[in-house]
């Protein structure tokens, strides 16, 4: 490339979109058959998978406008055959294949997606003869859920006009192919059922190619036969083909004009004009077809799409929830470690055991504490003896009791020590060890020498 020739420094980003426009302009449409491998479609809506064989492998995606289209699940380990375009998905810097078509191998999407349905409702019981309700064999009122302009409605009024002609009729319009169809043909069985009054129902359309009778197929129809009340004839024609409608339904008509015949006790085949005239119809509308969708692919071509960008951008929201994903689950569980951690201590320090501990502490405690009472009462008793001894000898009743007095000179009360402090006609007061007595002095007498 002339960008090259020169020593010229990119961004990791400005060569990761270089790169990304060389793959986007030289592989515009591919295609790639392959192994599914770990396989994921989250919330978005947007499919993500792994196709390879025994030498490579290639990321792939199949955004939510895309898969939508898908009539089976893909399931690893599926063989498939995709087509795409080759892209770079920046903030990895890998390549991938962003598919807008799949299909197993060897076998159809929509027939793929017809088995696993069968299987499904088959394991709950759905086509069970034990749900069969019998049909009435002179039915006054018949209701029929199918298209208002299709061959089948009209191929049913002329074989009830002409088979029996005073049978009441009520038609509930709905369409029978195309998005949304399934859902009006369901709420128009319970719509019906809401009437009530009604002997017995046909729920069909003409015939057509698989994808034609798709609506017939789909989940919210079989579920909505299965919960009649009244009884169903199925009547999706094409007689070498069966739909789960059909296997639900109470009883299986090839035709509308069977359906018909049989809710009437008429024994008539499908006219071969009406199988040539949808063929054709058919045919000439999966030609139309290709002739839009080839210039669709040529108008696409010359206009950017928006939705490459969005895709891209939708794919790394995806890559981001699942990094955030990632993170919380780590975060929980260091919390819930440090939990565990937490609880082991804290039944450690629980007020329960505390208590308990203190208890036993307390009861010790209690026990040394009565000892060394005891040891203390009775070093104080000992020690209460000696002191009493001790003061009694020194006691000035023990000194009295020796025949010693105690002279105090009125009105004072003062203690006499010596005959100095006394005058004749002095008041004394003399105490004895046991009573006492009132003197006057007459005349003081000098000390005694030793």
């Amino acid at each position: 490339m002339e960008l090259f020739k020169e020593r010229r420094v990119l961004t990791v980003s400005a060569l990761t979109a270089l790169i990304r426009g060389v793959l986007e302009e030289n592989f515009d449409q591919v295609w790639v058959e392959g192994e599914i491998s770990n396989f994921a479609s989250p919330q978005s809506g947007h499919c993500y998978f792994t196709l390879k064989d025994a030498g490579a492998q290639i990321r792939t995606v199949m955004f939510r406008s895309a898969a939508r289209t898908l009539k089976f699940t893909p399931r690893d380990g599926m063989r498939v055959l995709a087509r795409g375009r080759i892209t770079l998905f920046e903030p990895r810097g890998e390549y991938q294949l962003v598919a807008d078509y799949l299909e197993p191998q060897g076998i159809g999407g929509l027939q793929m997606a017809f088995i696993q349905l069968k299987e499904k409702l088959a394991k709950e019981g759905l086509f069970s003869e034990l749900h069969k309700k019998e049909i009435p064999k002179l039915p006054q009122r018949i209701g029929v859920v199918t298209s208002p302009t299709g061959a089948a409605i009209r191929d049913i009024l002329t074989v009830l006009s002409r088979r029996f002609a005073n049978v009441e009729l009520l038609i509930n319009p709905v369409r029978v192919q195309g998005e949304g169809s399934a859902a009006e043909i369901a709420a128009a069985i319970d719509d019906f059922n809401r009437y009530g009054n009604l002997d017995v129902m046909i729920v069909g359309r003409g015939g057509g190619s698989l994808e034609d009778l798709w609506s017939f197929n789909e989940e919210v129809v079989a579920r909505a036969i299965f919960r009649s009340a009244i009884p169903v004839i199925s009547a999706v024609g094409h007689e070498i083909d069966f739909t789960i409608a059909d296997f639900v339904a109470d009883l299986r008509a090839p035709t509308p004009s069977a359906a018909a015949e049989l809710v009437v006790r008429s024994k008539k085949e499908l006219s071969a004009e009406l199988e040539a005239l949808s063929h054709r119809l058919h045919t000439a509308q999966l030609r139309r077809l290709d002739r839009l969708r080839s210039g669709l692919t040529l108008l696409s071509r010359s206009v950017t799409d928006p939705s490459r960008v969005l895709g891209h951008l939708a794919q790394r929201v995806d890559a981001l929830e699942s990094r955030l994903v990632r993170e919380i689950g780590v975060l929980l569980e260091r919390h819930g470690e440090r939990i565990v951690t937490l609880s082991g201590r804290l039944s450690q320090q629980s007020p329960e055991l505390t208590l308990k501990r203190n208890a036993e502490r307390l009861e010790t405690l209690s026990f040394r504490l009565d000892q060394a009472m005891s040891r203390r009462i009775g070093g104080v008793g000992e020690r209460l003896r000696l002191a009493a001894g001790t003061l009694n000898a020194f006691s000035p009743l023990a000194t009295l009791s020796r025949g010693y007095s105690i002279a105090r000179k009125l009105p004072g009360r003062t203690v006499v020590r010596e005959s100095a402090q006394l005058q004749a006609g002095d008041h004394v007061e003399l105490m004895f060890s046991s009573g006492g007595a009132l003197c006057r002095v007459e005349e003081p007498l000098p000390p005694v020498k030793p």
